[in-house]
């Protein structure tokens, strides 16, 4: 690799526009799936209700009912028992799908998304042709890279056919608002690296930290919907109503079982990398600064975050920490990890401060 190699201008004002382009078009998968959620609800709470009454019924083939003017279509009812084993009952659409036109507005939602995780993808490319180096030297890359992968994640698993539809609407807005302050508040003219940076070890530590926080925030969004529809459920169960609006929303959901599964497969599945993430930071820590560990503080937080996952995975694996406590603390663990990205990189000064933000 030339060190001195300059910037080609070119390619980084290509990735610009590449960048705000894909805001563009994120910003209409936004409103597609708000649509998908409008157009596809459903006026009654039935589901839920029956399954917990002991209703519940078998799988089935989809079916088409009248309901009133509009067709609604009915999902086969995947039954998946709770936690705490108290309970069966059935599985959401897994998006907003509860009618034809919710469905194709869910897959116009999925289309756009498709299209801008291309369009962003382009722009972290040309990004790093720009300076002939890995596209996450500062925080603005590390944003757009951290928001390509996550969308990219997200589309792997529909495309194993994962009823994780119900992702879309956060995870589009979460994008939305990632790239919006990566362009504003930690936006990088395209530069060459520091010294320190010009490390094969750039490629790998990096990229696994940034792929795993990617799957960590998937896991996270599980984990807070799991929360609101066990909720839900316990309402229903000790005879509440639920109002119009949460029966809409929930009913649309998985089981509260189903959310809680998918939290802890998605976290367990990437915790290993997570272990070689840190390992591999401290081989390049030995190379680069002649010590493996120097309690520097993205040292110490990338720590404390593998400890409070060690622990929610510890905690899932003992019958009395299920359900709702290990998902408060899995909810802690991806705090640690934001704030290892964020609040680490912007308050506290280490030896990680010299890529700027």
């Amino acid at each position: 690799m030339n060190l001195a190699a300059a910037t080609n201008e070119s390619l980084a004002h290509t990735s610009n526009v590449l960048i705000y382009s894909s805001m563009a078009v994120y910003t209409l998968a936004f409103f597609a799936h708000i649509a998908e959620w409008v157009l596809g609800s459903r006026s009654k709470v039935g589901r839920t209700a029956a399954a917990l009454s002991g209703a519940a019924g078998s799988a089935a083939a989809p079916v088409v009912v009248q309901a009133g003017s509009t067709a609604v279509l009915e999902r086969p009812k995947v039954v998946t028992r709770a936690a705490a084993g108290t309970r069966d009952v059935p599985d959401g659409p897994g998006a907003a799908g509860g009618t034809f036109k919710g469905d194709l507005w869910g897959r116009i939602a999925v289309s756009l998304t498709v299209v801008a995780f291309v369009v962003e993808a382009g722009g972290v490319i040309t990004r790093a042709l720009s300076v002939q180096r890995a596209p996450w030297a500062n925080m603005y890359e590390f944003s757009i890279t951290f928001s390509t992968v996550a969308v990219g994640a997200y589309l792997v698993l529909l495309a194993l056919k994962k009823n994780v539809r119900w992702i879309g609407l956060p995870l589009v807005t979460t994008v939305l608002l990632d790239l919006g302050i990566a362009v504003t508040t930690l936006y990088t003219d395209s530069d060459q690296l520091v010294p320190a940076l010009h490390s094969y070890w750039l490629w790998i530590h990096v990229s696994t930290a940034i792929i795993c926080g990617a799957v960590f925030y998937l896991g996270a969004v599980g984990t807070v919907l799991y929360l609101f529809r066990d909720s839900y459920e316990n309402k229903i169960a000790s005879g509440g109503t639920p109002g119009k609006f949460a029966a809409s929303v929930m009913e649309r959901l998985p089981s509260a079982s189903s959310l809680d599964k998918f939290a802890y497969r998605i976290n367990a599945a990437v915790f290993p990398l997570w272990t070689f993430t840190i390992i591999a930071g401290a081989i390049w820590a030995g190379d680069a600064w002649g010590r493996y560990w120097g309690w520097d503080p993205k040292e110490v937080w990338s720590f404390i975050t593998w400890v409070a996952y060690a622990a929610y995975l510890h905690a899932r694996a003992t019958a009395g920490w299920k359900g709702r406590k290990a998902a408060y603390l899995a909810l802690v663990a991806f705090a640690c990890w934001l704030f290892n990205y964020y609040g680490v990189n912007i308050f506290v000064t280490g030896l990680h401060s010299y890529a700027g933000v």
